[in-house]
């Protein structure tokens, strides 16, 4: 029977673009009402006000950047999906998010070219019009999928990243597409943005938005920064409220560790979670098992060749958490196999005197989600309303 669709699934997150421009971005709705989406519509209100206001309409994508918003004041949203017999009931309500002055990301908005990337959606083309196009700079880093380059886009004069990923096997490119599909069904400000595909004879060239800051683990490790509890908090939310996108849309992304989170600029606490390789989209009626993963980051159930959830990403956010912390890893063996035999275990402590210092709270958190049964982990919607994530400073709009 076919019907308005359901509420887009979870909380809409609000994130500051700049001092009078806010970036929402929500979920797809769990049933369609058995036919096809025409849109999305925005409604807006403020703390001074109950009365809700639409403030775009038509959306066809996963977010829309609000604009001409008033300094000072605090607005929440909601979203609404749309099909041709009507919309659905809002959603549920986004964190409630002020606008201000902020002099560190001032300080980052030269360098950071997210909020101007419109989503959109990249089909592969061909790959005469990525040399036409682009301009092949410095190479950035090497992983086991290629290599990936600076690189200059003559049309618009932004700087890209554009990862080579070798493409010798057919498999190879099914596997480069569906990375893609992920891709395309995921925009959000805490998640890298895919802007264009181009296909060679032996690899395909996948375009991105450059981050400038390097990896995470980098900033954790360098010996002229030292990492407070309050700033592992700023990242943790942050990574939190990316994981909660991904798994509102189903995407379990099952590679989740500091190397895979990137800071915008050199001195800034803004991340992005990248490299959806490893990704998976799952169906409620098809159970999934994988072997693959970092094994440090791992969960249970990967090792044991069990079904995987969202969950497993969970025990990984877990893990970062207390690597972000003490700067140790829980589960580090002499070789793998006494890493796994850890993590199956579930065998950590806080003994290190590097936990001397750090809040029960914060040990609350990390043991809420390093457990052996998946189903008892937070979730990533909870680990944001844990009593330790909610310390983050409210008047300072860095989280």
């Amino acid at each position: 029977v076919e019907g308005p669709p359901e509420p887009p699934a979870g909380h809409p997150s609000a994130v500051r673009s700049d001092d009078t421009s806010v970036s929402v971005a929500w979920s797809s709705p769990p049933y369609d009402g058995g036919c096809v989406l025409t849109g999305y519509r925005v409604e807006m209100k403020t703390d001074s006000s109950e009365e809700w206001g639409v403030v775009a309409e038509r959306c066809h994508s996963l977010s829309r950047v609000i604009r001409n918003l008033t300094t000072g004041q605090v607005y929440t949203f909601r979203v609404r999906a749309e099909n041709i017999h009507g919309a659905s009931e809002p959603s549920l309500e986004s964190n409630p998010i002020k606008l201000g002055h902020n002099e560190q990301e001032e300080e980052e908005e030269d360098d950071d070219l997210s909020s101007q990337l419109e989503p959109c959606h990249v089909e592969i083309q061909a790959g005469d019009e990525f040399v036409s196009r682009y301009t092949v700079h410095e190479e950035l880093g090497k992983g086991r999928y290629g290599v990936v380059h600076k690189v200059t886009d003559q049309k618009t004069g932004n700087i890209m990243a554009a990862k080579f990923v070798r493409c010798i096997k057919k498999q190879d490119k099914e596997k480069v597409q569906e990375e893609i599909d992920i891709m395309n069904c995921l925009h959000h400000p805490k998640l890298l943005q895919l802007v264009g595909a181009f296909e060679n004879p032996k690899d395909i060239v996948m375009i991105m938005e450059y981050i400038s800051g390097g990896e995470l683990f980098e900033r954790v490790v360098a010996d002229d920064f030292t990492l407070t509890e309050k700033d592992c908090i700023i990242f943790m939310r942050q990574i939190c409220e990316g994981v909660e996108y991904m798994h509102n849309n189903f995407v379990v992304h099952l590679d989740l560790k500091p190397e895979n989170i990137m800071c915008r600029t050199r001195t800034s606490h803004k991340i992005k979670l990248i490299d959806f390789g490893l990704a998976q989209k799952l169906k409620p009626d098809s159970p999934v098992r994988v072997l693959f993963g970092t094994p440090e980051f791992i969960p249970p159930e990967i090792i044991n060749y069990e079904p995987i959830g969202v969950e497993s990403d969970m025990w990984s956010v877990g893990v970062i958490c207390y690597v972000l912390l003490s700067g140790l890893s829980p589960f580090m063996g002499d070789n793998d196999a006494e890493t796994f035999a850890n993590i199956t275990r579930a065998d950590y402590d806080f003994d290190d005197e590097a936990f001397d210092a750090i809040s029960q709270d914060a040990k609350d958190f990390i043991s809420s989600l390093l457990e052996k049964r998946r189903e008892k982990r937070l979730t990533a919607h909870e680990c944001l309303n844990h009593q330790w994530m909610t310390q983050c400073d409210k008047k300072n709009e860095i989280c």
